[in-house]
């Protein structure tokens, strides 16, 4: 650590010609939160991580309940950070099963309320509990949230049953009646966090010079290396090879769609040919928001629902969306629970990410709390009960995991959604349909 009276500011932009940049937090920053008397204080994330098409619970569902020694097949991926992980049964969102169908599936997730069935441009759900969040803690960063998704969604009109494709297309909701869209181009992503100045062409036309972003900073990056100790240069040194590695890579894409262009896409991509190479990107994209402080909400939409992605990488060559139509198919039940493993092993990746990050008073996952979930339970008959839920939450957040609980009755998601908020010091009286908190999360009972 520096020993001075100075310090950073805890938000500081390296700045250049259409970039800034932001640092992560460095120990020459605690002395400024000090003098504020905030150095105790931890900076706490929230995400969510949806996975479509619910899963096959055999492979998926604990079968002892508290204590945990080891994680499920499905979920054996996360085993690395079993102290963090915390499996959840029997949650149930009620309101889904007015629509009981893809549609309610997405957009309840995160709302627990029942949409409203039109076609149109008319419709109604409820604000989203991320978005909740994001109203009471997002004035602190550049960003409220980010909404992601892997998928380039345009579809309008009717998706499902008389339901509108925006509830399928979107996860998060600000209001009522304005859905978040969600985005999918890492370029587009990266110029929202890392770009400052000039126009979107303008600084499309100097990236295409195969320009770096962080070119435009080098001299900001020279005056603050003189300033910092020799831990600090380490921490900003990894952090920048991070961004200029996660541009490399989209830049690559880039060349790649402009080397083969999709006729179906109406704007220029920087999307990876390969959908696990995409979904990393953007898994990487939204680690360096959470932790530069841009933002310290964070939705993915990993597949969206219906989804027709195959996933030959794993052995499952048919389409998603027939498969999770299982029919009690045991040949069709193992495919199910194959894909539920591979999307479950993403989420890994999520949590290897941000335990990579130093933040000084434990890893970027100790100060983040991670839901992992679908709006559907059994995908055969769209049910909306049994829900796969898992938490992933670090050391900071208050929240105990290594446990596996379930409840002996359906109980609402909505409570989970309350008891998060609550670990964010957003708090309500009530959300949605709940029946109360989800008190073992803070104070387990075995």
């Amino acid at each position: 650590m520096i020993i001075t009276k100075k310090a950073l500011p805890r938000r500081t932009f390296l700045r250049g010609l259409g970039a800034a940049v932001a640092l992560p937090m460095l120990d020459a920053m605690v002395p400024a939160l000090a003098q504020s008397g905030s150095a105790a204080e931890v900076t706490r994330r929230l995400g969510y991580f949806y996975i479509p098409m619910g899963m096959n619970p055999d492979p998926w569902v604990p079968e002892t309940v508290g204590r945990l020694g080891a994680l499920t097949p499905s979920l054996a991926a996360l085993n690395p950070f079993l102290d963090k992980i915390t499996v959840m049964s029997n949650l149930e969102i009620r309101d889904a099963y007015t629509t009981g169908n893809h549609a309610s599936s997405n957009c309840a997730f995160l709302s627990c309320v029942q949409a409203k069935r039109t076609e149109g441009s008319d419709y109604e759900l409820g604000t989203t509990v991320d978005q909740i969040a994001a109203q009471r803690i997002g004035g602190e960063t550049p960003f409220p949230s980010l909404e992601l998704g892997t998928d380039l969604i345009s579809l309008v009109g009717n998706c499902d049953n008389g339901y509108a494709c925006v509830y399928q297309n979107s996860l998060s909701w600000s209001s009522p009646t304005t859905p978040l869209p969600t985005e999918a181009d890492p370029r587009i992503l990266f110029e929202r966090l890392f770009g400052d100045g000039g126009t979107p062409q303008q600084r499309q036309a100097e990236l295409s010079k195969n320009a770096s972003l962080l070119d435009w900073v080098m001299e900001d990056i020279a005056n603050y290396q003189n300033k910092l100790g020799a831990g600090d240069r380490v921490k900003v040194d990894e952090y920048l090879s991070t961004v200029r590695e996660v541009e490399r890579r989209i830049q690559m894409a880039q060349q790649q769609t402009e080397a083969a262009p999709l006729p179906e896409l109406s704007r220029p991509s920087s999307i990876p040919a390969d959908w696990e190479d995409h979904v990393k990107l953007m898994i990487d994209l939204q680690t360096l928001a959470l932790q530069a402080d841009l933002t310290r909400v964070v939705s993915f939409q990993l597949a969206r629902e219906a989804s027709t992605r195959t996933y030959p990488q794993i052995g499952v060559t048919e389409p998603h969306h027939p498969v999770s139509h299982h029919g009690n198919d045991p040949v069709q039940l193992e495919k199910l629970a194959k894909i539920n493993q591979y999307h479950v092993s993403l989420f890994g990746y999520l949590l290897e990410r941000l335990d990579a990050v130093d933040e000084g008073n434990g890893t970027l996952l100790d100060n983040t709390t991670y839901l992992m979930g679908s709006g559907m339970g059994n995908p055969d008959i769209h049910d909306h009960s049994n829900l796969p839920i898992v938490l992933a939450s670090g050391a900071n957040t208050g929240i105990s995991g290594g446990r596996h609980i379930r409840y002996q009755e359906q109980t609402p998601l909505a409570n989970l959604h309350l008891s998060l908020l609550d670990s964010m010091s957003v708090h309500l009286e009530g959300f949605a349909d709940n029946t109360g908190r989800v008190d073992e999360l803070f104070h387990p009972t075995a």
